[in-house]
């Protein structure tokens, strides 16, 4: 099982798109990858949360929701959770939307962990060991995923979901 938890602020706008992305992108995986691999959907094990907890407990920001709808994605169900210490021991992948979310992740890893994950998660296409990453990395670009709640660029935040999962997956699925 292939477990990946995407995090950003709140949890709202920009992890619920690219855990639905990623969960639309794995249902078609062979057409995503163009590869003949054997993982299924069955595989993966997706989920989003929050660095904070100023928006738990509600659903998927309204314009988020309307732009995974217009490309038939349904995230209805989903609330705002908040990251927790269990979540980094239970997840192979910690999938990070900004800086700001990596350094948010001090107060809620131990210090030693974070620490060891800061150091690492700068670069994924090295020798990458730890389990925390920015999405972006995984397409080669070293910033982070448009935030729409302060641009309300839906659209861009949707092409930077899209390009970094679809990264990720060729990189797990290689």
């Amino acid at each position: 099982m292939i477990k990946i938890l995407f995090v950003c602020h709140g949890n709202i706008c920009r992890s619920p798109m690219a855990e639905f992305v990623m969960k639309k992108m794995v249902r078609d995986l062979r057409a995503v990858i163009q590869s003949n691999t054997s993982l299924t959907a069955a595989d993966f094990e997706i989920a989003s949360a929050a660095t904070s907890t100023e928006e738990i407990g509600n659903p998927v920001y309204p314009p988020a929701r309307r732009m995974l709808a217009s490309h038939g994605i349904d995230c209805s169900g989903k609330t705002a959770r908040q990251m927790t210490v269990a979540d980094y021991n239970h997840y192979d992948y910690i999938v990070l939307m900004d800086q700001n979310n990596l350094r948010n992740l001090r107060w809620i890893l131990p210090r030693d962990i974070y620490e060891r994950e800061l150091d690492q998660a700068r670069d994924v296409r090295d020798t990458h060991d730890g389990k925390v990453s920015l999405l972006m990395d995984w397409a080669g670009k070293s910033r982070d995923v448009a935030d729409p709640w302060y641009t309300g660029d839906f659209e861009a935040t949707w092409r930077d979901v899209n390009e970094g999962c679809k990264a990720m997956l060729q990189s797990i699925c290689k």
